[in-house]
């Protein structure tokens, strides 16, 4: 049996900056691997999640020439936790100003879970701009998959861990719990946001490994981390990604010249595996794994394993 795949060893960004992109907002990114190699954009989960340096290793650094950015309101980008101008066509015009900053014509798009969600929305509104699409933990963004995770669905399979994200919430507002949280996460109680944003993360984090990981899961009750992950997630949320019904997966047809991977794993809580087989049926010729024992993280060995042949399987087209 082949031995599973793991990150490489990524040198240090080569470059790094912000960019001021209007609005407000500057946006950390920082480039990594071969300068004037093969171009690729890496787009962080969440939304509002950030990069990290473990990112880095996705990608042959003898080949590949990488950027990394971390999305507007969070991680190094300012303003921190920052909700106005801040929507899914804000990001994807953003993708657009580094393309042109990194000087490619088009690039290799990698995204997973809700990196998932914006690389579609990028790849099927610039298809001309992406040479290949890598998508990890597939979310589409439909009322289905918001309610499983943030009402109904995922409670049932964690009880003790879905009564601590409840705990915020005073009982009558339990009926919308989107709303409910955006009400404090929006509000001026900055000690009850924070006790809100960690529990709303906090649920997120303990959630997404098949099995327990509190050191992958520790960052997420992070106060500063977490302030901006639940902010721009429920901004996001309770907007519907400002996305029609259903538009990704009605739109894939414009992805089918475009070649690429989906990755999933069987046990994927957040974004039930029937997320990625909706996309594959719509988008046949990308390729297809269903990670049988893994979760929803992409540091999962079995999911990491896919990502790394991925990037290299696409590193000489």
């Amino acid at each position: 049996m082949p031995e599973f795949r793991t990150l490489y060893d990524a040198p240090e960004p080569y470059e790094s900056g912000m960019l001021d992109v209007g609005d407000g907002h500057s946006i950390y990114y920082e480039r990594v691997g071969a300068p004037g190699g093969k171009p690729a954009v890496f787009l962080h989960g969440g939304p509002g999640g950030g990069c990290s340096a473990d990112n880095r290793g996705l990608f042959d650094p003898d080949i590949y020439d990488v950027l990394l950015f971390d999305q507007r309101g969070c991680g190094r980008s300012t303003p921190h936790a920052e909700l106005e101008a801040n929507t899914t066509w804000h990001l994807v015009a953003d993708i657009e100003r580094l393309r042109e900053m990194a000087g490619a014509e088009k690039w290799l798009v990698f995204g997973g879970s809700w990196g998932s969600t914006l690389s579609l929305a990028y790849a099927e509104t610039h298809p001309e701009r992406v040479s290949a699409l890598i998508l990890r933990g597939i979310f589409t963004f439909t009322e289905g998959e918001i309610a499983w995770y943030y009402q109904f669905g995922v409670s049932q399979m964690f009880p003790e861990k879905w009564e601590r994200f409840l705990a915020p919430i005073p009982a009558a507002e339990r009926e919308d719990l989107l709303n409910a949280y955006n009400r404090i996460l929006t509000g001026d109680d900055e000690k009850a946001q924070l006790e809100a944003a960690k529990a709303w993360s906090t649920w997120e984090g303990e959630t997404i490994t098949l099995l327990p990981d509190p050191e992958f899961s520790a960052q997420f009750g992070d106060g500063h981390y977490a302030l901006a992950f639940a902010r721009i997630e429920n901004h996001y949320f309770v907007n519907n990604a400002w996305l029609e019904e259903n538009q990704l997966l009605r739109d894939a047809g414009k992805l089918r010249s475009i070649p690429g991977a989906i990755v999933h794993g069987r046990y994927d809580m957040p974004c039930p595996v029937r997320n990625a087989y909706a996309l594959h049926k719509a988008w046949p010729e990308a390729e297809y794994h269903i990670v049988e024992g893994a979760g929803h993280a992409w540091s999962e060995p079995g999911i990491l394993d896919q990502l790394i042949r991925a990037t290299d399987r696409f590193a000489s087209d």
